[in-house]
């Protein structure tokens, strides 16, 4: 059988992933990536790309950053899977503890450690009906929070994470997300819990709030900090407890270590994943002591629970984080897109608007006269940016948000070529 030309190496694979996989995978490209440094990646025919994505908001540190390689390298050379629930090792208490150190609040913490970020959340969900005896929860249009039924019922978006998955776990209660481009205020938001409260569900059966700081999938938009203060009070008046899900926006990327550190409040727990490990399957939860503890032993855990692998790679993804000043780059990197995207509204009129928090930075593209959404205008500039040779993401509820997640590391010019695709790419469309 002759070997495809290089050509048509994506291609080849292509015809082989459609046979072989399920569409329920969506995949986005049809690159086929062959290798990859920092914020760079090659595909299987040899054509380079600058990756703004970081295999969505995991990479902070970048492909292949040495001092996790290394650190990888060194637990493959003791051991790479004994389970903790059966012989437990000193790297995941480690890990725990420098979490509970990190992480906000001023108050003794614990930490479980999973593998995906959905995990972390639902056992958020589980700690939180233990220590309260309660069984509903609020979560917010708009979120995201994983694919597994329990995510999926928090998750505020239908398509295309629930359609077709028929009745979702119950006790589970929306509101809007204070979104300026939706027309909804902090006011607004506020307004219906105290409506669900008096109409749907009593306060008494709220075991838990979940939010996202910034929405991921649900377009980028900035929790406003009147809206955490607000929620704060209204957990403690209730005695509801405010779980964090900072998946997305954890370990720098709004210029904080926690975006929750913006705000000012304590949450009672915290879910992180994706650039937690630098590419490795690992999440966490951490959360009060108190809390924590209201598990029995063996409610909270799982066979590869904190892989001693992704936890090496994960105590070598803090010492990046500290030794580079990761999270002051990615201020530095946000405001350096902001400046770039600036001139660009007034030649670009679909952009509606531009957000950030730190070097989580958003677009959005409306029409200039209607304001209605324009997914097919975004995915267009995606598509050229593509073939331009960078590597963009959308989100949102309608599909037309861009969002930039590239890794924290990367090279100022390699930053700077990505700009000027970007940048050919709008105008282009």
């Amino acid at each position: 059988m002759l070997e495809p030309s290089n050509s048509n190496k994506n291609a080849a694979l292509e015809a082989r992933r459609q046979a072989a996989c399920p569409r329920g995978v969506g995949v986005q490209t049809q690159v086929f990536v062959a290798r990859a440094q920092n914020a760079e990646l090659w595909d299987v025919s040899g054509k380079r790309f600058i990756d703004f994505g970081s295999g969505i908001a995991v990479l902070a540190t970048g492909h292949r950053h040495p001092q996790v390689v290394e650190a990888v390298r060194a637990q493959l050379d003791a051991f790479h899977h004994t389970c903790f629930q059966v012989t437990p090792y000193e790297g995941y208490v480690a890990l725990c503890e420098r979490l509970n150190a990190i992480t906000p609040g001023a108050f003794a913490k614990k930490t479980a450690l999973f593998t995906t970020g959905v995990e972390a959340v639902e056992n958020a969900v589980k700690v939180a009906k233990a220590a309260t005896g309660r069984n509903a929860v609020i979560a917010f249009s708009g979120a995201f929070h994983g694919r597994t039924l329990m995510g999926l019922a928090l998750t505020g978006k239908v398509n295309p994470y629930k359609a077709g998955f028929g009745a979702m776990p119950p006790d589970v209660w929306h509101v809007p997300f204070p979104a300026e481009a939706l027309g909804v205020s902090v006011d607004d938001s506020l307004q219906a819990i105290d409506r669900l409260f008096k109409t749907d569900v009593d306060p008494r059966r709220v075991a838990a709030l979940i939010i996202e700081p910034v929405q991921g999938e649900g377009g980028f938009y900035v929790a406003p900090p009147k809206l955490f203060q607000s929620l704060r009070a209204v957990c403690d008046e209730h005695g509801i407890l405010l779980i964090v899900d900072e998946v997305q926006t954890g370990f720098g990327r709004t210029g904080k270590m926690f975006a929750l550190e913006h705000y000012g409040v304590d949450a009672d727990l915290i879910t992180m994943a994706k650039s937690l490990a630098g590419g490795f399957p690992l999440s966490a939860l951490t959360g009060r002591a108190t809390v924590m503890d209201a598990v029995a032993p063996g409610g909270l855990g799982g066979t590869y629970a904190g892989n001693p692998i992704a936890v090496a790679a994960a105590l070598a993804v803090l010492d990046i984080m500290q030794k580079e000043a990761l999270v002051q780059r990615a201020q530095a990197l946000g405001e350096r897109l902001l400046a770039h995207l600036e001139p660009l509204r007034a030649r670009v009129p679909q952009i509606a608007q531009v957000r950030a928090l730190g070097g989580m930075v958003a677009m959005e593209f409306r029409d200039s006269s209607s304001g209605v959404a324009l997914p097919e205008f975004t995915k267009r500039i995606q598509d050229i940016a593509l073939e331009k040779g960078l590597l963009l993401l959308t989100c949102g509820v309608y599909g037309n948000v861009i969002r930039f997640l590239f890794p924290l590391t990367i090279q100022d010019a390699v930053f700077a070529e990505g700009l000027a695709l970007l940048s050919d790419s709008l105008l282009q469309a």
